[in-house]
């Protein structure tokens, strides 16, 4: 796969995810949802931190809150440098076409949520309460480099109690599958499983 077909994967799956962001930032309060299936709802929040909402501040305490989102959106644009070098260096091997593929859906969606880190607190209102609104005359919800990622799929499949037999959490309710969150963190997830599912395939051609 080339370098040019890789750019085009990776600016579809950006506007995809940069569309819905915004639409859902724009047409949406903190929190609102819509089941489309009672499955699957379009629920909207926003993810300060990193995976799984975990923030550095909680691993590391003596660092705060707004200092952790810092170094960490640096961090992220650090390592899209790495991943975009590392799409280039495989599309000049020409490396197996899914070793190409999966880097660059990780690419596109790192990109995609450092996008909202470092340009969504001035871009935007907050959403506490009201829809917000787009390059407000007063100013966003916050500084460059402390946006906040915009998530909103949510697939609650399961809702219930777990059978008490079940060791440490029978009895406790159990939702299937809890994570909310993004076109792009669904291009980053099938990145990863890419690799790993198919491994020797990816790197065919780099052993």
């Amino acid at each position: 796969m080339s370098l040019k077909k890789s750019i085009i994967l990776i600016v579809i799956i950006l506007l995809i995810d940069q569309i819905s962001k915004v639409y859902i930032k724009t047409n949406f309060m903190l929190h609102d949802s819509v089941a489309v299936f009672s499955w699957f709802k379009i629920y909207f929040i926003e993810n300060e931190g990193m995976a799984w909402g975990t923030r550095i501040s909680d691993i590391l305490p003596f660092i705060s809150d707004r200092a952790a989102k810092i170094f960490l959106t640096l961090f992220r644009i650090v390592a899209i440098f790495g991943i975009g070098y590392w799409l280039y260096s495989v599309t000049k091997k020409q490396s197996s076409r899914i070793l190409t593929v999966a880097i660059a859906l990780i690419f596109a969606g790192a990109l995609g949520n450092i996008i909202d880190s470092v340009f969504y607190g001035v871009l935007f209102e907050d959403s506490y309460n009201q829809v917000a609104g787009f390059l407000p005359k007063e100013g966003g919800y916050d500084s460059l480099l402390h946006g906040k990622v915009v998530d909103m799929l949510y697939f609650p499949m399961y809702k219930g109690y777990l059978p008490e037999w079940i060791p440490k959490y029978g009895g406790k309710f159990f939702t299937f599958f809890e994570p909310v969150f993004n076109i792009a963190d669904m291009a980053i997830s099938t990145g990863f499983i890419l690799l790993i599912v198919f491994n020797k395939r990816a790197f065919a051609k780099e052993n």
